[in-house]
Formats: structure tokens, C-alpha cells, sequence
């Protein structure tokens, strides 16, 4: 294990959903970048994982990539979690590993749970062919026309916060109309995990009724 960096995939929600190889690296490396390390560090007690978990993101990425680059050399593995799911997904990770691979280091993945696959596996929505396009960018037209360049023969799946939810859900109402057919999946492996489907209008009117929206979103667009 000594000079490299494990990509170690981390469980979505249930503390449950990881793998024995994941585990087993965790426990066996000799640091371990978190992105939020106090997030972290319940799921490695969860499992009896002794290690300090080491900030790594956007903020501070530079820095720690060279210590990382100095403690690969001196034979020492690093494994690079995210708060859940497979790094580099949405997180700062991918800089760690291109520097990695740039100095001729190994790049090993664990892979475990991603939310996007694990939303489409369930929405009963075509996945021969689907298009991952994460948080789309803030503003309505922004989303709007980002979302009509990429309207292909493929399921589209965006990741959202309960707090944008309804204005990303109107957004897609606008570019594809309201009969377009989603899939807003909610709490992913929690215990109050949640797959609402419909039209894009029905999935909309059925938020908009709650009293609060919690819990991260995967939406999940069927194709034209």
C-alpha cells in the first residue's frame, strides 16, 4: 500500500452501504483526507476506524496536495474520502488525483455508492444512456438553457438542495414543459428515503404543499 492514493467510496446515507475492501483500506492506510472531517470522522468510528481524518478541499487544496505529493515519496498511503458517496463526484478531489497520476504515482478506486447511480438504478427511467450533469449553474435562465442544450435521447440527472429544489423544478418546467415526465428522489438509504414521480408540474405542486423540504435531492429527467 506504501505511495499511493486510495479513492475510497464512502457510504450515502445508511452507515451501512460500504464495502469490506473499503474498510479494510481505511483502516490500513496511514492518513486519510476528509472534505469535512467532523462528518467523517462519525462514520469511521461507526466502523471502528481509528484515524484523525485531515481536511482536504477547495479552500485549502494546494497546500495539501503537496504535503500529500511529500508523503507519498517518503512510502506512506493516503486514502481521499468525500462527506458521502465516490470522491471527485462534485468535490475538489479530481486535483489530488490528477497530481497524483501527473508525478507517475498509483491511483488505486475503491468503489462503493454514488447518489446518481443509486437514484437511477431505482427510477424505473431508461439507463442505457444518461447524462450526469450535477448542480446546474444559479439563475433561471442559466438552467433553463443549459438544460435545453443537452435535451438528447438520454435520461438527464442533476443533483439539488431542499432549499433550490422548487426553483430548479420550475426551471425544467420552463425548458421542457410541464407534462416532461421526473423523478425526484429524496433521502437516498435513509430512513425516510423517498422516489416522487409525475410530471414535472405534479412533482412541483406535490413539494410546494409541504411544510419544509428536507434532505439532498437527485432529479432524475426522462428523456424526450
Amino acid at each position: 500500500m506504501s505511495g499511493k492514493l486510495f479513492v475510497v467510496a464512502t457510504p450515502i446515507g445508511n452507515m451501512d452501504d460500504v464495502t469490506i475492501r473499503a474498510i479494510n483500506t481505511l483502516k490500513s492506510v496511514d492518513i486519510i483526507f476528509a472534505e469535512t472531517p467532523a462528518h467523517s470522522r462519525r462514520f469511521l468510528d461507526y466502523h471502528n476506524i481509528d484515524k484523525k481524518p485531515i481536511k482536504y478541499n477547495d479552500y485549502n487544496h494546494q497546500s495539501m496536495i503537496e504535503y500529500a505529493l511529500n508523503v507519498a515519496e517518503n512510502s506512506q498511503s493516503i486514502a481521499l474520502i468525500t462527506d458521502a458517496g465516490t470522491p471527485t463526484i462534485q468535490d475538489p478531489g479530481y486535483r489530488l488525483v490528477k497530481a497524483f497520476r501527473d508525478n507517475n504515482l498509483e491511483v488505486v478506486p475503491i468503489p462503493g455508492a454514488s447518489a446518481a447511480i443509486t437514484a437511477l438504478s431505482a427510477s424505473g427511467l431508461p439507463t442505457d444512456k444518461f447524462l450526469f450533469l450535477g448542480f446546474l449553474p444559479k439563475g433561471d435562465i442559466k438552467k433553463q438553457n443549459l438544460l435545453k442544450s443537452y435535451d438528447k435521447d438520454v435520461t438527464i440527472i442533476i443533483y439539488e438542495s431542499p432549499k433550490r429544489i422548487l426553483k430548479t423544478l420550475s426551471s425544467i418546467e420552463k425548458a421542457f414543459g410541464s407534462e416532461r415526465f421526473v423523478v425526484a428522489a429524496r433521502e437516498i438509504t435513509k430512513i425516510y428515503e423517498e422516489f416522487i414521480e409525475g410530471s414535472v408540474h405534479d412533482v412541483y405542486e406535490n413539494l410546494s404543499q409541504r411544510d419544509s423540504i428536507k434532505g439532498e435531492f437527485v432529479i432524475l429527467i426522462k428523456k424526450a
